[in-house]
């Protein structure tokens, strides 16, 4: 107990794991950095929703078929949901899929991210 104490240290091969789980300011960076994206993803994904939302009352208003209306509310509205949410989770897991490899130390160029063991 009378010794010097230690200074925290890095974990080998892990130097941006130990940023993160330190909570340093680089670490914090790293983390507000997939924040960031994960939010711009969301908010992209509502505003694609939210541009048929507000134009199908006024594409209803201008039918003025209550068949059709419900044709497309039946039939035309969940398949661009669906593409919609389909978009949105491979995008978040793609944004999670590169938080982790950048932590684990592997290179992260642009959108494409290649493991440097797989490089021949």
């Amino acid at each position: 107990m009378t010794g010097e104490p230690r200074a925290a240290r890095r974990l080998p091969g892990h130097p941006t794991q130990w940023e993160i789980d330190e909570q340093t300011t680089l670490g914090a960076a790293y983390v507000r950095s997939l924040m960031r994206s994960q939010l711009r993803a969301g908010l992209t994904a509502f505003a694609v929703l939210a541009l048929p939302v507000v134009t199908l009352p006024l594409f209803f208003d201008a039918l003025h078929n209550p068949t059709v209306v419900w044709l497309v509310l039946g039939f035309g509205c969940y398949p661009v949901f669906v593409l919609i949410a389909w978009w949105y989770v491979r995008r978040a897991e793609r944004n999670e899929r590169d938080f982790a490899r950048l932590v684990q130390g592997r290179a992260v160029h642009g959108r494409a991210v290649r493991d440097r063991r797989a490089a021949p």
